[in-house]
Parts: structure tokens; C-alpha cells; sequence
């Protein structure tokens, strides 16, 4: 015991001191107050961001029964201190430092080595050190969003050892892929404004493998929205945050901001309509929960295109993607064979693939570069790596999460049974229940 403590002791104060040595300074431009606003912008984005995660706590929370809130809050804040400290040690530098044959950066920011707060790399716009913490809030909520497929079902402690695993092998290869000049850089023509495939197909279909692999819950437990005003609360923190999800991630106080804040309020508008009248010409009656899921659905649609495409083009976006992410929620849970509790695939998996063709299709000359150009305006090399982008974003992610969770499954039990399940992760797991009545 003594010498395991000892063991622990030193490599702490060895981690302390690596820390202490790190250089925080480069030889690029000095922070000047002409880059004030926009070190300001992504700033107030960044805190944006970050309370969309609390915010899909709330969100799902509500939709659950009672007996599974604490669990949701508890596992929520768990990824987030997961998701946060592994980024520090190796995601960032994984994900946005050098590169390793397309698949994933290498080591040499390692716990932020030479990631400065006061300079500005060239071709930069804001400090190393806040684009670091800008992209973190986005592995905090793409992580915050998988829960809601296999919520329920899966124990705290195999959660933790997943996303630490995920965080690493799955997601930093994704951010590299799609924003490190990785492998989607490098093979095909590619446009990804906020994260559509990074974000949006990859927690989607990471919670999608990890319901496969848990299966279904019990049918006694199958009962929904406890909280519709908790689930009104989390929806407006997820528009609130989506707002500098989208507007910052041009990382300037610009022109292109301003189009992308604008169209992330027109895209889940329409969509909140249009999957509202469709939910009325199927069921014959619209409910708050379709309406948020709509407004839901366009956002996720609009975000890989929000820095792409005007107004016009985001309605119409909006309007596809309410329809399809209906249909596509009705389609997953009477077809797919897979409980997804939340929705997750048929909201942010198909609304993000959708978002991403869209943008293939719509991208306009005047926000890309020459070669960019949507399919509507004559090229065809954009609307292929989108499709492209899609279908390796799909197959990588669900493999690997399943494997991952297989892995973790040798070594631990996985899945609550179906006595826990019934009586709820809340008592059996934190001894804590939401709610004294």
C-alpha cells in the first residue's frame, strides 16, 4: 500500500513539473489590441458552447422518467471532466499539431506544450491557447450528445472508461480528419463550417453503436418526458449556445459571423414548421416536443453549411431538414431494430448528413474559395467529398465505438440489468434520487 502511494506521489509531482516547464510563448505576432475583438468574439463563444453541454443535460433529463435525472446530470458531468482533461493532456495536440500519414497529428502539444495565450500564429486570427479552448467546448458537447442514444442502460463506470477511450481514438482523429488538415483535407474536397460530420454523425452514430450493443431497454422503463419544462429549458440553452456553436467558428468578429448567426435562427425556424406540419398530416396533432425536435434539426442542418450559405438557402435547409429528421425518427424507432432512446441518429445523425449534402449542393462562390462551389453552381468536387466525408465518417465511427465498448465490456460489466434498469440509475448507481416526493 505504502509503496503504491509512493508510486502515485512521484509521478504526480512529475506531471506537476512538466506542467510548471511548459513554454507558453512563441516567436509569432504579439496579442495587439487590434485583435481584441476578435480574441473577445470567440471568448464569449467559447462560454456559448460550453453551456450547451449542461444544456443537453436538462434537454434529455426531461425526456427520461424520473428516476434516471440524477444519472443523466451525473454521467454529463463526468464526460465533461473526462472530455476536458483529455483534451488538455493529448486531444488538442492529436487533433491540431503536425500529422501523422492523414490520421491523426502527433505529440508535440502535448499538456499544451508551446500552446500560447499572448501570440498569434500566422494565419491566425485569435491566440493558440483560445482557439485550444474553443475547440474543447466542441469535444464537450459531441460527447454530452452520445448519451442520449444509450441512456439507461449503461453504468457510470463503463461510460467513464469508454469516453476516455473514445475521446482519444475517435474523436481527436475526427477533429484532425475534418479541421487538422488531415485525412479529409487531404483526399477530397470538403467543407465543414461547425461540425457537421465531426460533431453531429459522430456522436450520432457512437451512440447509435453503443445501443446496439447494450440493447433495448425494458419495456417497464420505456415511459418519457418527465419534465417538459426542464426539456423547454435545455432546448433554449442548446439555441442559445448554438449561436457562438456557429457565429464563432469563423474565429472572427466578421462579416461571415454575422451570416452564420443569422442563419443558425432561419434554418431551425423553418424546420420547426416544417416538421411541425408534418407531424400534423401524420398524427394529426403537434405536441412542444415535436416542435423543439424541429427547431433541433435544423440547427444540426444548418451547422456544417453556416458559414456556406446565405439566408435563402438556410430556410430552405431548414424546411428539408425538418421533414427528413421527422421521417427519420419515425423511421428509426418502428425500422432500425435499435432503441435509441433519445432520438439521437434520427435528429443529429440524419439532420447532420443531410446538412452536409446540403452544403455540397448550396456552398456559394462568394463565402468558398475557387473550387468550393456548391453542385447548383457547376462543380461537382465538393458535393462528391461531402458524400464521401459522410459515409467514412459513418463506418469509422460506428466500428470503432463498438469495438471500444466490446474492449471494455471483457473487462467490466457494461449494462445496468433489468432490476436496476426498473428501479434506476439514480438509487442503484448514486444513491441520489432528483426528485424527494
Amino acid at each position: 500500500m505504502r509503496a503504491t502511494v509512493k508510486y502515485g506521489l512521484t509521478m504526480a509531482t512529475a506531471l506537476l513539473a512538466m506542467v510548471i516547464m511548459i513554454p507558453y510563448s512563441s516567436a509569432d505576432d504579439l496579442v495587439t489590441t487590434d485583435d481584441s475583438c476578435n480574441i473577445a468574439w470567440v471568448l464569449i463563444c467559447s462560454a456559448l458552447v460550453f453551456i450547451m453541454t449542461p444544456g443537453v443535460a436538462l434537454f434529455y433529463g426531461g425526456m427520461l422518467r424520473r428516476q434516471s435525472m440524477t444519472s443523466v446530470l451525473a454521467q454529463t458531468g463526468l464526460i465533461m471532466g473526462i472530455m476536458a482533461t483529455s483534451w488538455i493532456l493529448v486531444g488538442y495536440s492529436l487533433a491540431f499539431s503536425g500529422d501523422l500519414s492523414g490520421i491523426v497529428g502527433n505529440l508535440d502539444k502535448f499538456l499544451l506544450n508551446g500552446v500560447s495565450y499572448d501570440t498569434i500564429a500566422e494565419g491566425s486570427t485569435i491566440p493558440d491557447m483560445e482557439f485550444m479552448v474553443f475547440q474543447m467546448m466542441f469535444a464537450l458537447i459531441t460527447a454530452g450528445i452520445v448519451l442520449g442514444a444509450c441512456i439507461e442502460r449503461i453504468r457510470f463506470n463503463a461510460i467513464a472508461i469508454f469516453m476516455a477511450l473514445w475521446s482519444v481514438l475517435v474523436y481527436a482523429p475526427m477533429a484532425h480528419w475534418v479541421w487538422g488538415g488531415g485525412f479529409f483535407d487531404q483526399t477530397f474536397t470538403v467543407l465543414d463550417f461547425a461540425g457537421g460530420t465531426v460533431v453531429h454523425i459522430c456522436a450520432a452514430t457512437t451512440g447509435l453503436a453503443l445501443a446496439a450493443f447494450v440493447g433495448r431497454r425494458s419495456e417497464r422503463t420505456m415511459k418519457r418526458a418527465h419534465s417538459m419544462p426542464m426539456v423547454f429549458i435545455g432546448f433554449t440553452l442548446l439555441w442559445f449556445g448554438w449561436l457562438g456553436f456557429n457565429g464563432g467558428s469563423g474565429l472572427a468578429a466578421d462579416g461571415v459571423a454575422v451570416n452564420a448567426f443569422v442563419v443558425t435562427v432561419i434554418a431551425p425556424a423553418a424546420a420547426m414548421l416544417s416538421w411541425a406540419l408534418a407531424q400534423y398530416i401524420h398524427v394529426g396533432r403537434v405536441n412542444s416536443l415535436g416542435l423543439m425536435s424541429g427547431a433541433l434539426a435544423g440547427l444540426v442542418t444548418i451547422t456544417p453549411a453556416a458559414g456556406y450559405v446565405g439566408p435563402g438557402y438556410a430556410l430552405l435547409m431548414g424546411l428539408v431538414g425538418g421533414v427528413v429528421c421527422y421521417f427519420g425518427v419515425i423511421f428509426m424507432r418502428n425500422k432500425s431494430g435499435i432503441d435509441d432512446a433519445l432520438d439521437v441518429f434520427g435528429v443529429h445523425g440524419i439532420g447532420a448528413i443531410w446538412g452536409a449534402i446540403a452544403t455540397g449542393i448550396f456552398a456559394m462562390p462568394e463565402f468558398v474559395s475557387e473550387g468550393y462551389e456548391g453542385l447548383i453552381y457547376g462543380s461537382t468536387d465538393l458535393f462528391l467529398g461531402q458524400l464521401a466525408a459522410v459515409a467514412i465518417t459513418l463506418v469509422f465511427c460506428f466500428v470503432m465505438s463498438y469495438a471500444i465498448i466490446w474492449v471494455v465490456s471483457k473487462f467490466m460489466r457494461v449494462r445496468l440489468d433489468e432490476d436496476e434498469e426498473i428501479i434506476g440509475a439514480d438509487i442503484v448507481e448514486h444513491g441520489e434520487p432528483s426528485y424527494n416526493m
